[in-house]
C-alpha cells in the first residue's frame, strides 16, 4: 500500500493505494480504505468502473482511442464507400482520422463534434 495526496478542485484527500505487480492476478478488491484530508473535508470512494460502451455490430463506426470528436464528415443518408474519412477524433492534441469499414449508406450518426467517446464507442453505423 502507498499514501497519496490527491488534490481535486482544491480540495486535498489522502489515499491509500495498492501497487499491483504486473502480470500478478489481482486478488478480489477489498472495499476502499480512504483517510480524511488534513482539512477534515468528507472522502468518498472513487469508483472503479469504467463507463460501459455499446457492443459494436456489423457496418458501425467505432472509435480506435477515447478522446473528443473533432469533426462528423457525413450527414445521415450520405453514400460512403470503403476507406473514405467520416469522423476525427482528437487525443491527447493529436488527430486521429477514421475510415469507414465498408461502402454504403450512412443511416445513423451517434455523436456529435465535442463529444466524449470512449475507446470502441460506436460513432456512426453504415448500412
Amino acid at each position: 500500500m502507498k499514501k497519496l495526496r490527491v488534490t481535486i478542485e482544491g480540495k486535498a484527500y489522502d489515499v491509500l493505494v495498492e501497487i499491483l505487480d504486473e502480470g500478478a492476478h489481482a486478488p478480489t478488491p477489498a472495499p476502499a480504505q480512504v483517510a480524511p484530508a488534513r482539512n477534515g473535508a468528507p472522502v468518498a470512494p472513487v469508483p472503479t468502473t469504467k463507463p460501459e460502451v455499446a457492443v459494436a455490430s456489423a457496418g458501425d463506426v467505432t472509435s480506435p482511442l477515447a478522446g473528443k470528436i473533432v469533426s462528423i464528415d457525413v450527414t445521415t443518408g450520405s453514400e460512403v464507400t470503403e476507406g473514405a474519412q467520416v469522423a476525427t477524433v482528437e487525443a491527447m492534441k493529436m488527430n486521429t482520422y477514421i475510415f469507414a469499414p465498408k461502402s454504403g449508406r450512412v443511416d445513423r450518426i451517434l455523436v456529435n463534434p465535442g463529444d466524449g467517446v470512449e475507446e470502441g464507442s460506436v460513432l456512426l453505423h453504415v448500412a
